[in-house]
């Protein structure tokens, strides 16, 4: 992945961005003087941006693109090794009578079970992904949140999806959220850092500006709209805002970081929703699984189905597809 790498002729950090993380005052002035968030602007944008029109080659492409940027998820209480390995085959395989169906970009996974996908997609070039500190309600010490994240590390995992401390950025202690994020990132090693906001709890568009940035300037390689855990998870409009962080952040740092958007994204027509956002907002060079993803399961039963109907000319059903 390259969600983190920057040109050669990229800038430096501009002034104010080093200047914001200086101290705890310092950052509070920079996250609280962001632009407000026009919340009917922006809704009105995603709205508008939902209704375009995606047909034949287009949509052909966007199906195929969407299946390479999916993180095959599986994260409850009742995941076995065997489920995982099903998992990780059907990753690698999605559709096994579509040879040209293109892998999903990761599988994502509990710590403890970590091992057994590296081992079964060894070789493969998926990923493997593992949530940590504390996941999803992040309601643990700091010392076990590191300890969490090494584990998966140490197992194999390729990316970490790190959930905040809600609490503390709602009480304002923004430094305390971004020495932990930076913590995180430290323990990650060469893995790469997806940082989950669970925008759902933010309450407002403006808290989820001001966490994307927070996130941006503590080094998340990847902002992730939610655990999936809880409701609302991901929206159009929340996906916009995040998009926007990231377009900015090239544009004043030269770094390219990746958003996530995850929970609540269950059909074909939903993807492409979100392929128009990211060329509209952050721009084509976002298309990339290396700089976007779908946190998912079922999207990808839904993008088969409508990649067989495009291929086929005729709808098959969910017997002609593994369905989880």
């Amino acid at each position: 992945m390259t969600a983190t790498t920057s040109t050669s002729a990229a800038p430096a950090t501009p002034a104010p961005l080093v200047d914001a993380t200086r101290d705890d005052a310092s950052l509070r002035r920079f996250l609280l003087g962001l632009p407000g968030v026009d919340q009917v602007g922006v809704e009105q944008r995603a709205a508008g941006l939902g209704t375009r029109s995606i047909k034949k080659d287009a949509k052909r492409w966007a199906i195929d693109t969407a299946i390479s940027m999916v993180d095959l998820t599986t994260l409850e209480g009742a995941d076995t090794q065997g489920k995982v390995r099903a998992l990780a085959a059907k990753a690698v395989r999605p559709d096994p009578e579509r040879q040209d169906t293109p892998r999903v970009a990761a599988v994502c996974v509990y710590p403890d079970l970590v091992a057994t996908a590296v081992e079964a997609l060894k070789g493969s070039g998926v990923h493997v992904a593992s949530v940590a500190t504390g996941f999803p309600a992040g309601r643990t010490s700091r010392e076990i949140k590191l300890a969490d994240t090494k584990i998966a590390v140490e197992a194999g995992a390729h990316e970490v999806d790190m959930v905040i401390d809600r609490g503390a950025f709602l009480e304002g202690r923004y430094m305390a959220v971004f020495e932990e994020i930076q913590a995180v990132k430290a323990a990650c090693g060469d893995a790469h850092l997806k940082v989950i906001l669970e925008t759902g709890e933010l309450a407002t568009y403006d808290n989820v500006r001001r966490a994307s940035w927070l996130a941006l300037l503590a080094g998340g390689d990847f902002i992730k709209t939610s655990t999936g855990k809880v409701s609302p998870a991901a929206t159009l409009p929340v996906t916009h805002i995040m998009l926007q962080a990231v377009h900015d952040w090239h544009r004043q740092t030269g770094e390219l970081r990746g958003v996530k958007p995850a929970g609540g994204i269950r059909t074909t027509k939903d993807a492409i929703k979100y392929l128009v956002a990211v060329h509209e907002v952050a721009g084509e060079q976002w298309l990339t699984p290396d700089l976007f993803r779908f946190g998912a399961s079922s999207l990808l039963n839904d993008l088969l189905l409508q990649r067989r109907t495009q291929v086929d000319g005729h709808y098959s059903g969910p017997d002609y597809v593994t369905v989880d």
